[in-house]
């Protein structure tokens, strides 16, 4: 008789990583965009209230052109439609926001299509993008519709709404809308001003931010780093140019830096891992928004400068990776 051979069975792959072992089943992708959508209800009630039924049209165009493009290029690719993890709807309702109450519906469906296919479908998906997919949508719209986005574009002087009729801060900054003054801090800080919809108010997006951050959905060194990097960066534009009518409160509250700060640096597929590398992805984008403003032609400079800082961040995760608990291991030989 011939005994059978013994088959053992494969030993399981053993993962071992840095210590401390801490893991949170709750933490997923799909709560933290859930969290951003909450955060961004008070960015969104403040468009409402200013802008009406156009930011109500621009935010469901965006939002709905980029569920659409999300189940679109996931069939393309035989993939699994991944529409529960919210993320496409955290893209349109951000791209939404970031555009004017003017621009016509075609260019937030395009700017949505534009997010999702070329800023994250093309990388493989959600966690794998190098750039964030909403602004990659904003760029996008930006070369493609420049006439509908230019600050032109933000005024209507026939509107029934009497903010429409007037220039954003920016603008009137820039000089492309008269030799008009610029609105007090506490409408800019408010979001009495007119603008992009999701740009007007900073307490609005402040009272969203702060959540997100109590939330840790939002690493909190990024938007910290990025209002001292916009400050900073102001201080010295100011002492350069003291004509300029841009206070360093002016560059804090005008335009879309604190919704830039809260809702677009701290996303965290296309930011730094590392406190110390957060801290230095925050300065830059702060930094260049200011330097973009006051440069540039563009009023604004939020866009080119998360998609700047964005494509440095595997740069700033090799140059600020954290030292090992108790310090490097030697192995034989010398080696660490």
């Amino acid at each position: 008789m011939t005994a059978e051979p013994v088959r053992i069975a494969p030993a399981p792959a053993l993962h071992v990583a840095p210590g401390p072992h801490l893991t949170v089943s709750d933490f997923t992708a799909r709560r933290m965009m859930a969290d951003v959508l909450l955060a961004l209800l008070p960015v969104a009630g403040v468009a409402v209230w200013i802008f009406r039924w156009y930011a109500v049209l621009q935010i469901a165009v965006c939002v709905a052109a980029a569920l659409l493009a999300e189940a679109l290029f996931s069939r393309l690719r035989r993939r699994r439609a991944p529409l529960d993890d919210l993320s496409a709807a955290v893209t349109g309702a951000i791209l939404g926001l970031s555009l004017p109450w003017s621009a016509p519906w075609y260019v937030g469906a395009i700017g949505a299509f534009a997010a999702i296919g070329l800023g994250k479908a093309a990388f493989g998906g959600l966690g794998q993008n190098i750039f964030n997919p909403a602004m990659v949508g904003r760029a996008f719209v930006m070369v493609a519709f420049a006439a509908s986005l230019a600050g032109g574009a933000y005024v209507r002087a026939e509107a029934a709404l009497p903010i429409l009729t007037q220039a954003t801060p920016l603008s009137l900054a820039k000089g492309t809308a008269g030799a008009v003054a610029l609105p007090g801090l506490w409408p800019l800080f408010l979001g009495n001003v007119n603008g992009s919809l999701g740009e007007t108010s900073a307490l609005a997006c402040l009272v969203g931010g702060l959540y997100l951050c109590w939330r840790r959905s939002a690493a909190w060194q990024i938007p910290v780093w990025t209002l001292a990097g916009a400050a900073a960066a102001a201080v010295v534009a100011n002492l350069l140019d003291p004509a300029t009518p841009l206070t360093v409160l002016h560059h804090l509250f005008a335009g879309a830096l604190f919704f830039c700060a809260f809702f677009i640096a701290t996303d965290p597929v296309t930011s730094p891992l590392s406190p110390r590398g957060r801290a230095v992805f925050g300065f830059g984008v702060g930094v260049l928004v200011v330097l973009i403003r006051t440069l540039s032609s563009y009023p604004e400079g939020v866009v080119f400068a998360i998609l700047l800082m964005n494509s440095v961040t595997p740069l700033i995760n090799r140059g600020t990776v954290p030292k090992p608990f108790g310090g490097a291991v030697e192995l034989p030989g010398g080696a660490k």
